[in-house]
């Protein structure tokens, strides 16, 4: 049940002798496995095992559980029954609710100690709405003793227009953080995308009401990144061994971002007069101290000392030895773009990007020595090749970690990976259909994949409709048992693109809100 491109890119890897993921996992599970030696130097080298979140598990990791158990002491399985986010990476909800059976003792723990009681009533009356649950859920939780009221778990703002819906996220965070003294770190902003024009319409609205803010994006690529393509066109220029002169425009928007208080404009007229790149001829930036007059006071004589200091660093670095591209970036970040007079210095967000640039670079060069004597200046061109085709940096973990008191900004299943509760959560773009979508995967379909789905069976509409239902089910749970206070809706009529917004999550809310009654102004 294999798709041809799958086909074909399990031949490549058998007759390469190469291994993708999904054919270290048959290895694993198929051969290993079923070596005896193998079997007991992993079996009997733990007597105790702790393992969590079953439901976000393969099937795969389910068998090896099997396999294991009966040679431990003592097991602890913990399964959460309304969760499984990541079916879309082959997790396995049902699959990991049938370890249960091969368990001696079964606890179902059902007190909730985050959410107030009003937003858990809000849940329940969400799960009213949607006509059907996941066949093997438990039953809902007993009514507290004193019972919630869903409507006052939450509010909601209606507005015509997207930017409208902005201006009300940022007033409503502005009040909460001033007036109200809700620290940032306890304010999440979530959508069920997060487009580069969204992530900075809302920075910059909360930046002018001195409002902290971050955003987290792992699926996001590098290039994509502002930091990342002005800290990349300067390597280009420090190594003219590349053979990769920037363009203008880039170099341009390099002078606007790494120069604190030069804007657009004025790099445009910069980067015209003091860069000269020609067939053939290494990139040259020319001094500040030849420019005109004219042109001088109009780009300012403090900004014309912060190129040169940058300048004169580039070229100093030249006449030196080629350094891993990793280095020379942390060496760039640290010693000119971080240090007061340019614009890198105070920003938490581009100095996280940096980072994860550098760090990915890094494991790049470590991937690359292992397999042979590949010159550091030919590595450098072939990362920022790679990072020009789309490259999605490796792993960040400090971007998953809680540092940082600023609201955090982010789609809606990355807020539930990070598995962080808050006092607020406004939910943007409530109308988008988005929050119920699955992800569009051409490749591998999650569902007809799976080992419970029949071969003869073909998918039709109605499963679409029904698995879109249950995903929402098990988002709109998901956040509110992170939520500890309130909810903030902001529903408009029409969407970022300038459509019309009649998705099932606006429609689930407005059953809420009065039984049927359609709130004026959203939907058609």
């Amino acid at each position: 049940m294999l798709a041809r491109d799958d086909i074909q890119a399990v031949d490549v890897c058998l007759h390469n002798n190469l291994l993708d993921f999904s054919l270290q996992i048959q290895v694993f599970s198929r051969t290993l496995l079923a070596n005896d030696w193998c079997r007991t130097q992993l079996f009997r080298s733990y007597d105790h095992l702790i393992a969590d979140n079953l439901e976000e598990d393969t099937p795969v990791a389910h068998d090896l559980l099997k396999l294991w158990l009966p040679d431990l002491k003592s097991a602890l399985l913990i399964y959460d029954a309304e969760a499984g986010y990541r079916v879309f990476l082959g997790a396995d909800p049902d699959s990991a609710q049938q370890l249960q059976a091969v368990c001696t003792q079964a606890v179902a723990l059902t007190t909730h100690y985050v959410s107030s009681d009003d937003v858990q009533a809000l849940a329940l009356a969400l799960t009213r709405q949607l006509s059907t649950r996941p066949a093997p859920e438990p039953a809902p939780d007993p009514a507290p003793a004193t019972p919630g009221v869903a409507r006052a778990a939450f509010d909601v703002a209606l507005r015509r227009f997207y930017p409208e819906m902005l201006d009300w996220t940022a007033d409503t965070i502005a009040h909460l953080l001033h007036e109200d003294r809700v620290p940032a770190a306890e304010i999440a902003i979530l959508a069920p995308f997060v487009s580069d024009s969204l992530r900075f319409s809302l920075m910059d609205r909360l930046a002018q009401r001195g409002v902290p803010a971050r955003s987290h994006r792992p699926s996001r690529e590098l290039r994509a990144e502002p930091a990342t393509r002005c800290l990349l066109t300067l390597a280009s220029l420090a190594h003219p061994g590349w053979q990769l002169p920037p363009l203008a425009a880039d170099v341009a928007q390099a002078f606007y971002l790494a120069l604190d208080g030069l804007d657009p404009v004025r790099a445009h007229l910069l980067s015209r007069i003091v860069y000269r790149a020609k067939a053939g001829e290494a990139p040259t930036l020319t001094s500040f101290d030849i420019i005109a007059g004219k042109a001088q006071e109009r780009i300012t004589y403090r900004l014309g000392q912060a190129y040169e200091q940058l300048r004169r660093w580039l070229l100093a670095y030249r006449v030196e030895e080629v350094q891993a591209l990793d280095h020379f970036l942390s060496r760039l970040f640290g010693e000119v773009l971080s240090q007061p007079g340019f614009r890198f210095h105070g920003d938490f967000d581009a100095g996280r990007v940096a980072a994860q640039l550098i760090e990915s670079a890094r494991k790049f060069r470590w991937a690359v020595a292992g397999v042979g004597q590949t010159p550091l200046l030919d590595m450098g061109r072939d990362y920022l090749g790679l990072v020009e085709s789309g490259l999605i940096g490796a792993l960040f973990v400090a971007g998953w970690q809680e540092n940082e008191d600023a609201v955090l900004i982010a789609p809606a299943y990355t807020f539930l990976m990070r598995n962080r509760a808050v006092q607020h959560q406004f939910w943007l773009d409530v109308g988008s259909s988005g929050w119920a979508e699955r992800l569009d995967q051409p490749l591998t379909h999650p569902y007809v994949l799976s080992r419970r789905w029949s071969e003869d069976r073909i998918w039709t509409d109605a499963d679409e409709v029904a698995t879109k239902q249950q995903n929402l089910y098990r988002l709109l749970v998901g956040l509110l048992r992170r939520c500890r206070t309130r909810v903030h809706l902001g529903i408009t009529q029409w969407g970022e693109q300038g459509f019309e917004q009649q998705g099932m999550l606006v429609q689930v809310l407005q059953r809420v809100l009065g039984q049927g009654e359609k709130p004026q102004g959203v939907g058609g």
